[in-house]
């Protein structure tokens, strides 16, 4: 079987479920907190590609979920036994409830139809939140985890996902962290351990191919 009929296999769309991580307007948006990300998630069409395949996700009925960071404005609940988020609470720019920036980010489009998961806490998208009970409703097979950053949420989504027993799939050009190299790194030697890394386009062709009726 050839590595694109085995993508194929894993992408049902009745049972597979696409996951953006972070992509909300204060994280890679034009006001973002971390300026660096938001032009590397830009620069290399990772944001173009996580467009894409959301809308492709739309079109064949593959079900999107949009994993966003969040915090109240008085801080409360946050997570603060870690140098990241102790550098969080100096940003100029807050993730706080309700704000522009925890709004998903252009060009990325969202339906009545998606699933928006907020989080006040921690690392993951994915533990201590709603998703894995969502995604087991949805009968869930394969997550296409997309977003940012390679660094740090994304990684932890593909773990947590493999743990839970979800096969995970990476579109490597749908994912962007800093700088770019670490980002390679990341996806050679510790995702694709774990993952199938695949492209964006070769996802796009085997969700838009006509399906055998059952």
């Amino acid at each position: 079987m050839s590595s694109h009929e085995q993508l194929g296999g894993l992408l049902d769309p009745a049972s597979t479920v696409l996951l953006t991580v972070e992509c909300q307007q204060g994280v890679v948006g034009p006001e973002s907190a971390l300026p660096e990300l938001a032009r590397e998630v830009r620069a290399s069409g990772a944001l173009h590609n996580i467009a894409r395949l959301v809308a492709a996700a739309h079109e064949t009925g593959v079900q999107v979920m949009h994993a966003i960071a969040e915090r109240r404005p008085d801080g409360r609940a946050a997570s603060r036994n870690a140098r990241l988020f102790q550098a969080t609470e100096r940003l100029p720019v807050q993730q706080l409830v309700g704000s522009t920036a925890v709004r998903v980010a252009h060009p990325i489009e969202v339906t009545d139809e998606d699933l928006i998961v907020r989080r006040l806490h921690g690392l993951s998208p994915i533990h201590g939140t709603e998703v894995d009970a969502l995604l087991r409703n949805l009968g869930c097979r394969t997550l296409v985890v997309t977003g940012v950053s390679a660094n740090v949420a994304v990684p932890n989504a593909v773990f947590d996902a493999v743990n839970l027993g979800y096969a995970t799939v990476v579109p490597a050009d749908a994912v962007a962290g800093v700088p770019a190299a670490y980002t390679h790194a990341m996806i050679r030697n510790t995702l694709a351990l774990v993952a199938t890394v695949t492209t964006s386009d070769e996802v796009l062709g085997c969700l838009k191919r006509p399906r055998e009726r059952r």
